[in-house]
């Protein structure tokens, strides 16, 4: 067609209009992901990986220097932080939950938030990590408890119950582990009551968006944010409806979930795990990384959407020579890395290729055990889930240690006689935060501020 010098001029100028425009969103994206902090459980991305740069490659002999420490109570929450100040779910099993936020610099408490909650499970304590969004931060307690709070004037802008709300009676065994994920202008989170699987809430007023159907049995799994062919979407694993272990079970599934309207995608059934906890990872490719202990190992799917709008799901591979008993696997360079220390078997820091196969293992030499891990500016800095900090240099070809610490105190249970026997004398699980250079990491007593880089 032909284009007179005026009109083209103007075509130009619109391109160029969509062009500078692009690069804006890009570059406010960008300079908004360098400046968010640590806001949300694994990070900025939720998948473990920090931005940081200038990590120190040698320690003291005395380990890393500690800045500050913090009083907690007995739990596995982890922290969140930004803009200087870090933010805990905390928790007293006698009167209930406790939002703290802390100065980053010294750990002074700066205030804190409590709401009546008492109640206590076997491995007693605070078991999820918030979310930072704007001027609020949201956070979901073990007695399913959700609350959006305002940093600014230190109390809540409003308050649900993702478990009574939904006709959940009594609390789960080990209660409600969910870590709140904001998409947009929702708040994500897994109710997996009787009445709703997942459910989205308006993030700035409670309003229920969507709920699904009950997905299955209930098990400890918060949602996760994958690609599908280019478009985001909700991955939620649900537990096996019988009593058996991997393969002995039935009736556990994984499902994605349009964060538009909550209707679901497609399904994978052939998952069986009694008590999954590590979210799914997106492996790319449209590939999905699912995890769990209890003899129920790996699989990995690869979704695609067809053209008349509906999916396909295939198996890749499964084996149960990969897995993670609570936290998700971390992608580094094209491996998998995960803690694969449960029940039945102790093989320590393991590393897996795409494929599936493993490269190599820890086993208990040294023995890795549900603890928190962060991959930054090229190395693995992990706990062992026991007392110790480590630098990892990730490498498929061995496992190769930079350097190690004893940093974390022992003595988890606070008198849980039935916690001490099944999950071992310490029990510092929680996942860690990484921001300006200093690491967030904590016990049963305590949080401790590290500086880890320059």
């Amino acid at each position: 067609m032909f284009s007179s010098p005026k009109h083209y001029q103007n075509e130009m100028n619109m391109k160029n209009n969509r062009w500078y425009i692009s690069v804006l969103i890009l570059l406010t994206s960008i300079t908004y992901v360098c400046a968010q902090g640590w806001p949300q459980y694994l990070g900025p991305s939720r998948d473990g990986t920090s931005s940081q740069k200038g990590i120190l490659r040698t320690w003291p002999a005395n380990g890393p220097e500690v800045l500050w420490t913090a009083n907690l109570g007995v739990g596995y929450g982890g922290p969140v932080a930004i803009d200087g100040k870090v933010y805990i779910l905390d928790r007293d099993d006698k009167t209930g939950d406790i939002m703290r936020c802390l100065d980053l610099n010294n750990g002074t408490e700066v205030w804190k938030f409590a709401y009546d909650a008492p109640g206590s499970v076997m491995f007693p304590g605070s078991r999820s990590v918030p979310a930072l969004d704007g001027n609020y931060v949201y956070s979901c307690g073990p007695y399913g408890d959700l609350y959006c709070i305002d940093i600014n004037t230190h109390q809540p802008v409003w308050n649900k119950n993702v478990w009574k709300d939904f006709g959940g009676q009594q609390i789960p065994t080990w209660a409600i582990s969910q870590c709140p994920l904001v998409y947009g202008d929702i708040l994500l989170l897994a109710s997996q009551a009787p009445e709703a699987g997942v459910v989205a809430y308006n993030k700035l007023n409670g309003n229920l968006v969507w709920k699904t159907l009950s997905l299955g049995a209930v098990g400890y799994v918060s949602p996760a944010l994958v690609k599908v062919s280019g478009e985001d979407q909700v991955v939620m694993i649900t537990a096996t409806a019988g009593g058996g272990f991997g393969q002995t079970g039935s009736g556990g599934k994984v499902v994605g979930i349009s964060p538009a309207t909550g209707k679901i995608l497609w399904e994978y059934s052939n998952w069986q795990c009694r008590i999954p906890i590590p979210s799914a990872v997106d492996a790319g490719d449209n590939k999905i990384l699912i995890t769990g202990g209890y003899e129920a190992g790996t699989a990995m799917i690869k979704i695609e959407k067809k053209g008349d709008g509906s999916y396909t799901v295939e198996e890749l591979f499964k084996t149960p020579d990969f897995g993670s008993h609570t936290q998700a696997p971390l992608l580094i360079n094209g491996n998998f890395y995960a803690q694969y220390s449960t029940n039945e078997r102790k093989d320590g820091l393991v590393c897996m290729g795409m494929d599936g196969t493993i490269k190599w293992k820890t086993g208990r030499e040294p023995g890795f055990d549900k603890g928190g891990m962060i991959s930054a500016d090229g190395v693995l800095i992990a706990t062992d889930g026991m007392t110790n900090l480590y630098l990892i240099d990730p490498d498929p070809s061995s496992f190769k240690m930079i350097t190690s610490a004893e940093l974390l105190q022992q003595g988890a249970t606070s008198g849980e006689a039935n916690a001490s026997r099944a999950g071992g004398a310490t029990q510092n699980w929680a996942p860690i935060a990484l921001i300006d250079g200093k690491l967030l990491i904590r016990d049963q007593g305590r949080m401790l501020c590290i500086k880890v880089a320059q």
